[in-house]
């Protein structure tokens, strides 16, 4: 099995929100395990040692992967002293690099002033050479974008602020 398989076997079981998942080769063992609200384990056993290690040093990489809860905005008094405490952050639920749109000649998913309802695309943020499309898991309006086009991204950092009612 190759490195990149296991690393999008990985990347799966993080998204389906298995707890456990068991792979068996003739060559290789893979345990993942995901306990609730704890970061993944990935354990190998191999007849080819040096498959061992890249995994493991994978497994970390993965861990954040899961979506992050959308949470209020601190409490602050930016935007010409506009309280933005009533927004709702959409935050990056990974690290890679933010983008607007799909691609440099298409338009932006969202821009400021837009309507967004559940489920809509409102960027893209690719980590390990995957594209992730980022979904909008609330309905609202697009008050401010807070990351520029093609530039890294934290995981839980804020992407957009989103004015719910």
């Amino acid at each position: 099995m190759k490195l990149n398989e296991i690393q999008d076997l990985i990347k799966f079981v993080a998204k389906s929100g298995v707890s456990e998942v068991e792979l068996e080769t003739k060559d290789v063992k893979i345990v993942i395990k995901t306990p609730a609200g704890k970061k993944e384990q990935v354990y190998v056993q191999t007849s080819a040692p040096v498959m061992s290690q890249p995994v493991q040093n994978a497994a970390p990489m993965m861990q954040q992967s899961a979506p992050a809860p959308e949470t209020k905005a601190p409490e602050t008094k930016s935007n010409g002293g506009a309280d933005e405490s009533k927004y709702v952050t959409i935050k990056s639920p990974m690290i890679g690099t933010f983008y607007r749109s799909s691609s440099p000649d298409k338009p932006p998913f969202v821009n400021v002033g837009d309507e967004i309802a559940a489920g809509k695309p409102v960027c893209i943020i690719e980590a390990m050479k995957l594209f992730n499309e980022i979904e909008s898991d609330i309905k609202g309006k697009i008050v401010k974008v807070l990351v520029n086009d093609a530039t890294p991204v934290e995981y839980d950092q804020p992407l957009f602020l989103v004015d719910p009612s």
